[in-house]
């Protein structure tokens, strides 16, 4: 026979958890609209995807790959609407195009690695990861960029294994949460309205500047501009790292 027991609480004890469990529950909830977020928190591993909800700082973020024509337009862009932005690259694309990198750096961008080949690192073991970003390393020393610390994993593949090596290595893991899938030419008026309806305080914004990108610099002609209007300030990365960290240490 299967035995049920019931624990009754005193009125008073009652009581007592229910507001106990409302605090916990608002603080909750305050928490997730005003602070920092992240894809993981078990053991400390940390990936930023979004800033801090209470200014209206937002960053806007690109991957390369592959390709040396797209970004030019791009880059053309983020020029003349004064907005500094920071791109994501793979090393072996920037072994291919040290030029084009230094462009990016000259025009006071902010630069972050996608490792040095861009392959899922959730298709890899841990010590080709970390041989990757060991070589990836070595690569942007070589060409000049010794501190870079900002990383995004290639497809955004992560786990808390690879978040934990990245940690390891001293680099700060970037996600994001704003992704209108431009890579996917899916129409210019499509990215502007994903991008415009979207962002948010902190917001961290995906897009690409490798060739596969046929709309992505004409659709920043409106989204720019539109962001600006909204009152957003873009800021880098590190920026809005240094101010997540200086307010909460990324995660709670």
């Amino acid at each position: 026979m299967n035995h049920f027991y019931v624990i009754r609480f005193h009125k008073w004890k009652h009581w007592t958890l229910i507001v106990l469990l409302a605090f916990f529950t608002a603080g909750f909830i305050w928490f997730g609209s005003t602070g920092p977020f992240s894809l993981f928190s078990k053991d400390n591993p940390v990936a930023l995807t979004k800033g801090s909800s209470d200014e209206p700082n937002i960053a806007l973020t690109f991957n390369i790959s592959w390709g040396e024509k797209k970004v030019f337009d791009i880059l053309k862009q983020l020029k003349q609407h004064q907005v500094k932005a920071t791109f994501f690259v793979s090393g072996e694309w920037a072994e291919k195009h040290p030029n084009i990198l230094a462009k990016i750096s000259e025009d006071k961008h902010e630069i972050g690695m996608l490792g040095y080949r861009y392959k899922s690192y959730l298709d890899q073991e841990l010590d080709q990861i970390r041989k990757d970003l060991t070589y990836a390393k070595d690569i942007f020393g070589k060409l000049g960029y010794k501190n870079i610390k900002l990383l995004r994993a290639p497809h955004g593949h992560l786990n808390d294994d690879v978040i934990k090596l990245a940690e390891e290595l001293k680099y700060n893991v970037i996600h994001w949460n704003i992704n209108p899938n431009d890579w996917q030419n899916p129409g210019t008026q499509v990215v502007v309205d994903q991008v415009m309806s979207k962002t948010t305080n902190g917001d961290i914004i995906l897009l690409h500047a490798s060739d596969s990108v046929k709309q992505t610099a004409e659709a920043l002609e409106t989204i720019l501009p539109g962001l600006q209007n909204k009152g957003f300030t873009f800021v880098t990365v590190s920026e809005m790292l240094h101010h997540a960290q200086a307010k909460s240490k990324i995660v709670e």
